[in-house]
């Protein structure tokens, strides 16, 4: 088993702490748990946006190829985030800085896109902005004081 190690960090001079003990704490456990639930929340959310628009399809109301490709999509991102966010509880820093980065990108991406005149009925919209609040969270989460410190060099 390896220990924690004492180093010097490059830019501020201060010792830092390196090893899987950063990744053992119970609250960046939580933290780190409660973002995976928050990426498999928003897959159920996204799957249950894809089978709203195949039941609005199916009652013959209109349904753009927007909406289709952008249904079938989102529940399949939800699963490779969490995948990315696995990889950063078992200590990866680019996964971790990925999941930071994208969990704030998404939801402005995903929202801003749909309140373009015109792409789709304001009933998606709402549905999509739903499914982009455990996002939303997750964003949150990767910014606080736990997991900043399991990741000291993240920005």
């Amino acid at each position: 088993m390896e220990t924690n190690k004492l180093t010097a960090d490059p830019a501020t001079g201060r010792g830092t702490t390196t090893g899987p003990a950063l990744f053992d704490g119970p609250r960046t456990r939580a933290a780190l748990g409660t973002a995976r639930n928050g990426f498999k929340l928003y897959g159920a959310l996204g799957t249950t946006a894809l089978l709203a628009v195949a039941a609005v399809a199916g009652s013959g109301h209109p349904v753009n190829t927007f909406m289709w490709v952008r249904a079938a999509l989102l529940p399949l991102i939800a699963v490779l985030l969490h995948r990315m966010t696995v990889s950063a509880s078992r200590g990866s820093r680019r996964a971790f800085e990925r999941v930071r980065s994208v969990s704030v990108v998404m939801p402005i991406a995903i929202v801003g896109v749909d309140l373009i005149p015109g792409v789709c009925p304001l009933w998606y919209a709402v549905v999509q902005t739903v499914c982009m609040l455990p996002v939303v969270r997750v964003a949150f989460l990767t910014r606080s004081p736990e997991l900043r410190a399991a990741f000291p060099g993240t920005r």
